[in-house]
């Protein structure tokens, strides 16, 4: 029996039910390369390994990838399955070009403290997958996608390369080891960096960054703080029907973006 590292973030999900919902959600064809961040005992990866083209898992925990290099042992030999030993953070997206014209998908239970940086990662790559559905913090998922109308820094940080959607709750009692908190599945999906044409990614973060700088103040005073030019921020608020009272968490991703077009065009003109 394998002992779950807690250094690892490794809690392993043992419901089928939930198993079936990321299925669903990653909707797997047989011309997809899957991308499974931490495939643990596998449980995930036998699923998904029929259902697609190619099954390529990163796993940290050498003594896990023992264990699966033994449990998959016909799906590597048939080129249906390649497992990696080593740091999902590590990994270069760009080595799965070599599948091309194969859209990739990455379909994973992540750890938790990892989620922030997997997400970054690949919805910044300069190879972005297709879709990614993974299990998440439940807490960080109803962020994500604004359940409560309110928006982030990481939901606008995900809005601006895909779309997130909400699948279902994943109860805590579903994992084993069973961690402190409750789980979802979300679905990131149409991922690309068409928002980005006219407008470049650091030039836009900056924008959305000094926006939420002081959660308790106004859009205004936050970029006013920042150091941006304050008539050509009332200009450009009046332009797009803020109020100057307006908070950042009440602005929506495609009015970021013409925020951030419009402030960063009037400095280049000064």
């Amino acid at each position: 029996m394998h002992k779950a590292k807690k250094s690892l973030g490794q809690n392993f999900l043992k419901s089928q039910a939930a198993l079936r919902a990321i299925i669903s959600a990653a909707n797997i064809s047989k011309e997809d390369i899957i991308l499974e961040i931490g495939p643990g005992k596998g449980a995930l990866t036998q699923k998904i390994i029929p259902l697609s083209l190619r099954v390529i898992a990163v796993e940290k925990d050498e003594s896990l990838v023992a264990n699966l290099r033994e449990k998959f042992s016909d799906a590597l030999t048939a080129g249906k399955l390649e497992l990696l030993s080593g740091d999902i953070l590590d990994f270069d997206p760009e080595t799965l070009r070599v599948y091309d014209p194969s859209v990739y998908k990455i379909v994973a239970n992540i750890p938790y403290y990892l989620t922030g940086a997997i997400i970054r990662m690949f919805l910044e790559s300069t190879y972005q997958p297709q879709q990614m559905v993974l299990i998440v913090q439940k807490e960080v998922a109803e962020r994500i996608v604004s359940r409560d109308g309110k928006e982030s820094i990481l939901s606008i940080s995900v809005k601006a390369y895909g779309e997130p959607r909400y699948i279902e709750k994943v109860p805590k009692k579903y994992f084993s080891p069973e961690p402190k908190v409750d789980s979802a599945i979300i679905s990131i999906e149409h991922i690309s960096k068409k928002h980005f044409k006219n407008i470049e990614e650091l030039a836009f973060f900056e924008v959305v960054h000094a926006g939420f700088a002081h959660k308790r103040k106004t859009l205004k005073n936050n970029l006013e703080m920042a150091g941006f030019d304050p008539v050509i921020i009332e200009k450009v608020l009046q332009e797009n029907a803020i109020s100057p009272k307006e908070r950042p968490e009440n602005i929506q991703i495609a009015t970021w973006f013409r925020l951030c077009e419009q402030l960063h065009h009037s400095d280049e003109e000064k």
